[in-house]
């Protein structure tokens, strides 16, 4: 079984899934954009990436459930596999985590992914097995309807992932 890898999504793309899925996370502005944890499962051609959330002091009494999953019991972040989009090669760039970073802000973030990534890589069965789950049973619809809300329209982007490749490739 393949390591996970860090990358950027294209900002592009994911505005353009947005225009069909306000569940799509918005990824451009200010701050960097925003890294998705991925390959989490492979369907077809599409590999399916979820976005990674820093940690935050709620993490830590959250839950893990379906669609949401704690890293290092929240203490680095958490997963939202809610939010997991379809992408293929074009669509994304990996993160070099072993860059030279700017400045001290930047070093503590770049420390934070590497450690993120070492925790996912080391639990990587257990977190491939809880999205490919989610993924089949929002397909399937056997998910309660609270958190089919949440969730992104997997079959849905998959169209519209191929759309935008047909357009911009």
């Amino acid at each position: 079984m393949r390591n996970f890898k860090i990358v950027r999504v294209d900002s592009d793309y994911c505005d353009y899934l947005r225009n069909f899925d306000s569940k799509v996370i918005y990824n451009r502005g200010v701050k960097i954009l925003r890294p998705f944890i991925g390959v989490l499962f492979k369907i077809d051609k599409w590999e399916y990436f979820a976005p990674l959330s820093s940690p935050k002091p709620k993490h830590k009494s959250m839950r893990n459930t379906i669609d949401f999953f704690k890293i290092k019991n929240g203490e680095l972040g958490a997963i939202n596999f809610n939010n997991m989009i379809p992408v293929t090669k074009d669509n994304y760039i990996e993160i070099d985590l072993y860059t030279e970073a700017i400045d001290f802000k930047e070093r503590k973030y770049q420390k934070m992914l590497k450690e993120q990534l070492a925790w996912l890589n080391a639990n990587k069965h257990q977190i491939k097995d809880h999205s490919y789950k989610l993924y089949t049973k929002y397909k399937n619809n056997k998910l309660s309807s609270s958190i089919r809300l949440r969730c992104c329209n997997y079959p849905l982007l998959e169209s519209k992932s191929i759309e935008f490749n047909k357009i911009h490739n």
